[in-house]
């Protein structure tokens, strides 16, 4: 057999087994939440070793790092789309970001644990940096809504943009906000953010 041959079936085989883990872990972050999953029901679930399982992430954050990505990157994709419809600025500031905040209430503690992971997590971790690439592609976002009123510049929609993301964020991760239907919260940010442009 030739080497190429080997190195291809390695690889699929650590394709499959990441997308075992990636399923087993979903399933039981949605079943249980996240703080009553260990890593061993969600390896025994993926049929995989506890150590197989810590090559592809090493904590349950970076797991559920590894589950939600996705679901944020899919759910910020949706938003452009629904955005890209809408001329006037709130407006379409919160059908882009309607959809995160929906996904990220899909499972309330799994939602503000991934929101914590985000911020706090291990930045060298591949999972973490992906999530980050996902924070930074809504504020590219957000700032090219921002644009499309005629007195901003691009240094202020940049600024504006990290705000409107930190107003979203520390919305859905209050604790003070768990009870907070997606309905109150897309107000809630709504408000803020149409204070902050109302004032500049």
């Amino acid at each position: 057999m030739s080497t190429d041959a080997s190195v291809t079936r390695r690889e699929r085989n650590k394709q499959q087994k990441l997308e075992r883990i990636t399923a087993a872990a979903a399933e039981l972050f949605a079943e249980h939440g996240i703080d009553e999953v260990t890593t061993q029901q969600i390896a025994e679930r993926a049929d995989v070793g506890t150590g197989t399982l810590f090559l592809y992430a090493k904590t349950k954050g970076e797991l559920l790092l590894l589950v939600q990505n996705a679901h944020y990157a899919d759910a910020l994709e949706s938003g452009i789309a629904m955005a890209a419809r809408i001329s006037d600025p709130l407006d379409a500031l919160m059908a882009l970001l309607r959809p995160i905040i929906e996904c990220n209430r899909v499972q309330i503690d799994n939602g503000r644990v991934y929101l914590r992971e985000m911020v706090f997590g291990d930045a060298s971790d591949a999972h973490h940096a992906a999530a980050l690439q996902i924070v930074a592609a809504t504020e590219e976002a957000t700032a090219a809504i921002l644009r499309r009123g005629p007195a901003v510049i691009e240094d202020d929609a940049a600024s504006l943009a990290r705000i409107v993301s930190a107003i979203m964020f520390l919305t859905m991760s209050a604790s003070i906000n768990v009870g907070l239907s997606v309905d109150e919260l897309d107000l809630d940010v709504r408000r803020q953010i149409g204070t902050l442009l109302d004032r500049r």
